[in-house]
């Protein structure tokens, strides 16, 4: 230990990461930006040329601070895997999606340890830190790395620590959420606890890998169940009459016992939809049924379906059938302000509108055009708003409220807009035009 702390104080420790996605990227930015040189490891070759020529990949890492990485010799990112015997900690941040019986799709885990293993050296730190079910990192991960011969815990290090994105968030970064370490001993914890420590200004040590991947899990879980609560009753409190988000506005001046959380058209980002249905696994394998978390998914997952039941209604008020209509999707983001699709609940609204028949199409500030998902390849083009091609929609249906758009004028133009994320609440002129969702 003493020497690994004085070789980070040194900057002498040279960082892997594998998966330059939204959770890799920003972390090779902490530890460039502590001083510290990163090899940036992925798959795709054209995320790696696009990143190698000063480019980023995501919105809230941008251009300018990957070429001040590149620039400054701390950073360069390859698809070459054997240069993982070159660096000295291996972070692991790859997805971790659904099967589609909603079971824990582990390949990604998997075939990142088999390419590890493949070039283990010894005195080497792994990390995982892709969000998974408590039990992964031992029982998935260390046989396959000890198929190299050698001995986790003795021959080389291993931790878990979960990531805590939240792209978009401007009052926290990568830098200044506190992060989780566990480790398999008291020494691989110790180690990751001190070169997380040289990037991040926050560790919480815990007792062991379960913990650790417990913690990630119970964040979401939170997360997912006070949202199906609140999409409940958003459906509940509209046969009464009653505004679900005034309801919330009102609620939230408690100043004790309350914290806030807002129905939407679904869930969306990589952790709440998915992470939850990874406990949901594990916990049958203790003869456990965890129901109340499988009712929030239940709930969760069928709001899409209540958006276009809605929609229905306002096209037929109006003496317009769904099929045929012309429907213009606002925002295909999974939440406002960032550029991630990751299992955003517009790619299924999408499919939805097109499976009853209308002709779809969507605008995104910030998804110029879609690109192919595991599950989802929509092949569509952002649409550029004019007044003329909002009047020339039926529907215009706001999935994501981003801040770039003028609600107002969007009122003003469209025939019929059907609101999912109470973004028009200050519009007062053409409330006749307005379904809330």
């Amino acid at each position: 230990m003493t020497e690994w702390e004085k070789r980070i104080k040194e900057k002498k420790v040279v960082v892997g990461v594998l998966g330059l996605g939204y959770v890799g990227l920003p972390l090779v930015r902490e530890f460039t930006s502590a001083g510290l040189k990163v090899t940036g490891f992925d798959i795709d070759e054209k995320k790696v040329r696009t990143l190698n020529s000063g480019r980023s990949i995501i919105k809230h890492v941008p251009h300018s601070q990957v070429r001040a990485m590149i620039k400054s010799g701390l950073f360069k990112a390859t698809t070459d895997m054997s240069l993982i015997r070159k660096v000295d900690a291996v972070l692991i941040c790859v997805p971790t999606p659904l099967t589609a019986n909603r079971e824990p799709d582990m390949q990604f885990i998997v075939k990142s340890s088999e390419t590890i293993a493949k070039n283990l050296r010894r005195g080497q730190l792994i990390v995982l830190e892709s969000t998974t079910y408590p039990g992964t990192t031992r029982e998935v991960v260390i046989p396959i790395l000890e198929n190299s011969g050698l001995k986790a815990g003795k021959d080389f290090y291993l931790g878990f620590s979960p990531e805590r994105e939240d792209p978009g968030n401007k009052n926290f970064t990568t830098r200044t959420i506190p992060k989780v370490v566990g480790g398999l001993t008291k020494t691989c914890k110790d180690m990751a606890c001190s070169l997380y420590g040289a990037a991040i200004a926050k560790i919480v040590p815990v007792s062991s890998l379960e913990v650790a991947e417990a913690t990630k899990i119970l964040e979401n879980v939170y997360r997912c169940i006070n949202i199906a609560m609140v999409n409940e009753l958003k459906i509940v409190f509209e046969r009464m009459g009653i505004d679900v988000w005034e309801v919330i506005k009102a609620a939230s001046t408690k100043p004790f016992g309350f914290n806030p959380f807002y129905p939407g058209p679904g869930l969306g980002g990589h952790c709440i939809p998915i992470d939850p249905f990874y406990l949901t696994w594990k916990a049958r394998q203790y003869g456990m049924a965890t129901r109340f978390i499988e009712l929030a998914g239940e709930i969760n997952t069928n709001m899409p379906h209540y958006v276009i039941a809605k929609t229905i209604e306002a096209l037929n008020e109006r003496k317009k059938s769904l099929k045929g209509a012309k429907v213009l999707v606002l925002g295909l983001a999974y939440k406002k302000d960032i550029d991630d699709l990751r299992e955003s609940p517009s790619i299924e609204l999408i499919e939805l509108l097109r499976q009853k028949g209308a002709k779809v199409d969507y605008n995104d500030p910030y998804i110029p055009r879609t690109h192919k998902q595991r599950q989802h390849d929509l092949k569509m083009v952002s649409k550029r708003l004019t007044a003329k091609m909002l009047r020339s929609y039926d529907a215009v249906l706001i999935s994501t409220d981003h801040s770039a758009y003028d609600y107002k004028w969007i009122v003003k133009n469209a025939r019929l807009v059907v609101d999912s994320r109470n973004a028009t609440a200050n519009v007062r002129s053409g409330r006749n035009k307005i379904v809330k969702a």
